[in-house]
């Protein structure tokens, strides 16, 4: 038997998820939560076999929790709305087994469970297609600006080397974050890095 923790915000999606799992012959859900934090309690009280959580949870999202999870026996299911690569990233370096988007049938959602039990890792093909692509987001002026933070420079440098002003520099900076999906310097500069974009 396969145990199972789902952890997601909406009630009534949570009740139809956990009801839709019991009726398989093989999986029975054990706890349910509504928060990252109360997903990441029972995980730690009943020890399931699998925690399947949404992203956006209050009191700790999912990726938040599938981090604190990661040395855990535990395996982490993603199930959530958003196809974002950078949340698929943040996923995967979190070591999620699976990586799934809602609108899947739910027959798919417990042939993955079962995969995922075998040792493997299913991830939402539209997603990898995602992930994968290898262009960067970024326009070249902001490359610039990216590689100027990376070399340690402040808004005022990177304002007078490319000669624009700081309010400018500032409004580049915060349309790098939104198209790199992360919510600091330091985290784009590494996202940029790691995507083998940075120079």
């Amino acid at each position: 038997m396969i145990h199972i923790v789902l952890a997601e915000d909406q009630r009534m999606l949570l009740g139809a998820l956990g009801s839709l799992l019991n009726l398989e012959e093989d999986m029975k859900v054990v706890g349910m939560a509504q928060t990252g934090e109360e997903a990441l309690t029972l995980v730690n009280q009943l020890h399931p076999d699998v925690c399947i959580m949404d992203i956006e949870m209050p009191a700790k999202t999912g990726l938040e929790a599938a981090e604190l999870l990661k040395e855990h026996p535990c395996q982490v299911i993603i199930l959530t709305t958003f196809a974002r690569p950078g949340y698929f990233e943040r996923a995967r370096l979190a070591g999620v087994s699976g990586y799934l988007l809602k609108d899947s049938p739910s027959e798919e959602l417990a042939h993955s469970i079962r995969i995922i039990m075998e040792g493997r890792r299913v991830y939402a093909p539209e997603l990898v297609d995602m992930a994968y692509s290898s262009e960067s987001p970024l326009t070249k002026r902001e490359e610039e600006v990216i590689n100027l933070i990376a070399e340690g420079k402040n808004t005022k440098e990177i304002a007078k080397q490319l000669f624009i002003t700081n309010g400018t520099v500032r409004n580049y900076i915060s349309v790098i974050l939104d198209k790199l999906n992360v919510s600091n310097r330091i985290e784009a500069v590494s996202r940029f890095k790691e995507k083998g974009w940075g120079k």
